[in-house]
């Protein structure tokens, strides 16, 4: 059995790097306010979500790379 401290990645190993979709996608979902409703189906939400789940989420980002 391992230590907790061998189980752990190396700090000096790099995470992956993030796609080039999910980068372009983070600063655009971030930057929307939460309204109280979903950005893509309008479902009524509290006011600290932007999206009712991933689906939207993912929906929302791909009907914006299609308008860009």
């Amino acid at each position: 059995m391992e230590t907790i401290q061998e189980s752990l990645p190396n700090e000096s190993v790099m995470a992956e790097p993030m796609t080039a979709t999910a980068a372009r996608a983070l600063p655009t979902r971030l930057s929307l306010p939460a309204k109280g409703s979903c950005w893509y189906c309008e479902k009524p939400l509290d006011s600290v979500r932007r999206f009712c789940g991933k689906g939207c989420a993912d929906s929302f980002d791909e009907e914006a790379e299609y308008t860009r």
